[in-house]
């Protein structure tokens, strides 16, 4: 009774062995022509650590030629299962119908049988009856050269070369000459009390420099105001002492006025050459005096503007006209080529 039950135990667990192994193979066409190659794909589905074992080779009825085997990659299947994959790749040169045998796949030591496959060669149809006709392969042949054909567009080549070179040497002597500019400038005048009064706003911008050093401040601020008495008045201001500028103007000034800017001038001079030390106040009150007599003693008048017009010598103005006729002859010359490239190319694409 134990043998029984143990012959029924392992038939039913080769029986479960069975059902889990699948073992399948198709072709990649079932037609072909003579010479062609096919795929056969052989599939074993099995447990993930199944061992699987595919032929090495396989064989094939008389007129199939084995090409070799190919390494497929595996693909998951169902319940957990792996598909392991094969592929054969053969040929025939015999136009029949063939009949593929079964192959032998070993998995886990046991061999399991692939379905037949069926294989169906085709051929070339050739006219037998008019075998004359059928020249065979020609070789490659030539198109005859004609030089009426490419004797335009090559001229039309050289000439565009020869320009190219001409307006390359043009732009070489263009490059090698020096450049005559002449522009005309437009000058904005400023009037004397704006130069003097943008000067003192410069000055009260450095006020925190210039403090440190009288000497500075009180330079900057007396040649301003010179600067500004000698385009108001018309006289060498610059040239002249504290009191010769204070002179000539008791004739014309306001005399409040002039007391302050002379009190400013002696000041200047004491720190300028006496080292005379002043206080911050002082230097207030110094730089108020010298806008006050400003705003006292200008002139209001329209800003002008002024055209600035370079003069050129005669060898300028033909240095000038020269290289201007060069830019327009390179400009001619370089539209020119275009123009031709542009036929010499379509005339080519249209030959070939």
């Amino acid at each position: 009774m134990k043998k029984y039950l143990i012959i029924i135990s392992l038939t039913v667990c080769s029986l479960q062995t069975l059902a889990q192994v699948k073992v399948e193979s198709w072709l990649s066409a079932v037609e072909m022509l003579v010479g062609q190659q096919v795929q056969i794909t052989v599939t074993a589905t099995a447990d993930k650590d199944a061992n699987v074992e595919f032929p090495r080779e396989a064989l094939f009825p008389a007129g199939v030629e084995f090409m070799g085997a190919i390494e497929l990659p595996d693909e998951s299947a169902d319940n957990g299962q792996v598909r392991h994959q094969r592929g054969y790749v053969i040929t025939s040169f015999e136009d029949t119908l063939y009949y593929l045998p079964p192959m032998t796949v070993k998995v886990n030591d046991q061999d399991y049988q692939t379905n037949q496959l069926a294989l169906k060669v085709l051929t070339v149809e050739v006219d037998t009856t008019n075998y004359e006709n059928y020249y065979g392969p020609k070789d490659v042949q030539d198109n005859p050269f004609l030089w009426e054909e490419w004797s335009l567009p090559f001229w039309m080549s050289v000439v565009m070369i020869v320009l190219l070179a001409v307006a390359y040497y043009l732009y070489l002597r263009l490059r090698d000459n020096k450049p005559v500019i002449a522009r005309i400038r437009i000058v904005k005048r400023l009037l004397p009390h704006q130069k003097a009064m943008k000067a003192i706003e410069e000055i009260k911008a450095e006020k925190m420099v210039t403090a440190e050093d009288p000497k500075e401040y009180y330079t900057r601020l007396t040649d301003t105001l010179r600067k500004y008495i000698e385009e108001r008045y018309g006289f060498s201001a610059m040239e002249m002492t504290s009191s010769e500028i204070i002179d000539r103007l008791m004739k014309a000034g306001d005399q409040q006025s002039l007391a302050e800017l002379s009190q400013l001038f002696q000041t200047a001079d004491l720190v300028k050459f006496a080292k005379y030390s002043t206080l911050i106040n002082e230097n207030d009150a110094n730089l108020v005096s010298a806008v006050d007599f400003i705003n006292k003693t200008k002139i209001e008048t329209p800003v002008t503007e002024q055209q600035v017009k370079p003069t050129l010598t005669k060898e300028e103005e033909r240095s000038q006209k020269s290289r201007r006729a060069l830019k327009a002859s390179i400009a001619v010359l370089l539209v020119a080529s275009m123009v031709l490239l542009v036929y010499v190319v379509y005339s080519v694409y249209d030959l070939l």
